[in-house]
C-alpha cells in the first residue's frame, strides 16, 4: 500500500527561483471526490496519470497512481473532470537529501504558489530554507482537490 507522507508551506520570497533544478507543467482534474478519496487525471507534456488518495488530512495518507495513455487522460480532463481544472508549474528544487516541489498555479489559481516535501517515514525531520514561509499542511484550502472546487481568484484575501 503507498502512503504519501507530505508537508506544505507557503513561500517568504522568490529565492527559491535560483536553486530550481528543472519544472514542468501540469494540467489536472478531478473524476470524484468524496469524504473518503478523490480521483485525479494529471498530464504533463508527454505522460498521464490516474491517482487515487484518500482524503485525510494531515501529513500522510494513502495514495496509488498508475500512468495511463495520454489521449486517454486529455480526454478525461476534457470531457469527465470537473472544472475548473487545475494548471501549474512544478519546480523542482533538491536540498539534499529531499527533493521539494514548488507549484506556482495559473489560470484560475494564479498567483497561490505552494511548496511541497514528502518525506519516506512519519516524522522524518528535514531542512527548512529561508525561502519557506507558513505551513499550511492542515489547511484544506491549498488540497488541489479544493482548489479544483473553490479557486484562489475566488478567496477572500
Amino acid at each position: 500500500m503507498a502512503l504519501e507522507i507530505e508537508h506544505k508551506f507557503l513561500l517568504a520570497n522568490d529565492d527559491w527561483r535560483a536553486e530550481v533544478e528543472h519544472s514542468v507543467s501540469y494540467r489536472q482534474g478531478y473524476l470524484s471526490g468524496s469524504p473518503l478519496s478523490s480521483v485525479r487525471v494529471r498530464v504533463s507534456d508527454t505522460q498521464a496519470w490516474l491517482n487515487i488518495k484518500s482524503a485525510t488530512i494531515g501529513t500522510h495518507r494513502h495514495e496509488f497512481e498508475y500512468e495511463i495513455p495520454l489521449a486517454d487522460a486529455n480526454t478525461l480532463l476534457d470531457e469527465l473532470c470537473h472544472k475548473p481544472l487545475v494548471e501549474k508549474t512544478r519546480h523542482f528544487v533538491r536540498r539534499n537529501p529531499h527533493l521539494w516541489e514548488i507549484d506556482e498555479f495559473i489560470g484560475d489559481n494564479h498567483g497561490l504558489i505552494v511548496a511541497e516535501i514528502e518525506l519516506s517515514q512519519i516524522g522524518e525531520s528535514f531542512e527548512k530554507p529561508a525561502w519557506l514561509g507558513q505551513e499550511v499542511t492542515d489547511d484544506l484550502r491549498y488540497y488541489n482537490n479544493n482548489l479544483s472546487q473553490k479557486p484562489f481568484k475566488d478567496w477572500d484575501k
